[in-house]
């Protein structure tokens, strides 16, 4: 039940983020539309003062729309139920790791692999774990449980 009220809780969390980012970034893009109409005025290091500002300001929009898309994919999860299910294992996400980050898509060993090897997540999606066998000389014959020998005397 812990668990399932964490899961309320974040998504309130997530809710009043997305609401947050939303206004956020309408308001920095309403700022630099406003910016780039105003005509230049001043000389060279007012025009370079200006620009800087407004490149922060894109780049700053840039990373929360980056943060909103997360936030809408972990919503999506949310009503798939998939939310908290490490998308590398497919093992439970630690309720403390999705407070902390609540977009989380991975365990936090699974995050020390992506972050190690950048195709690790790609490689895992991708695999075709029905080719994996224990033994490169195995063939797909029949195996008669009468021709095994087993020591039960132990």
């Amino acid at each position: 039940m812990a668990r399932r009220d964490a899961l309320i809780r974040i998504t309130k969390t997530l809710l009043n983020r997305r609401m947050e980012l939303r206004k956020r970034i309408g308001l920095d893009m309403d700022r630099l539309d406003f910016a780039g109409n105003s005509g230049q005025s001043g000389d060279t290091a007012d025009v370079a003062f200006e620009h800087t500002g407004e490149e922060l300001a894109l780049q700053l929009a840039e990373i929360e729309a980056r943060e909103l898309q997360q936030i809408e994919h972990a919503l999506l999860r949310i009503k798939q139920g998939k939310y908290g299910v490490c998308a590398g294992c497919n093992g439970k996400i630690p309720v403390l790791r999705l407070d902390a980050l609540p977009y989380s898509t991975l365990c936090i060993q699974c995050q020390r692999e992506a972050e190690n090897d950048s195709d690790w997540l790609a490689s895992r999606e991708q695999a075709d774990w029905s080719q994996v066998r224990d033994d490169s000389s195995y063939d797909d014959r029949d195996i008669d449980l009468s021709d095994l020998e087993m020591d039960l005397s132990k």
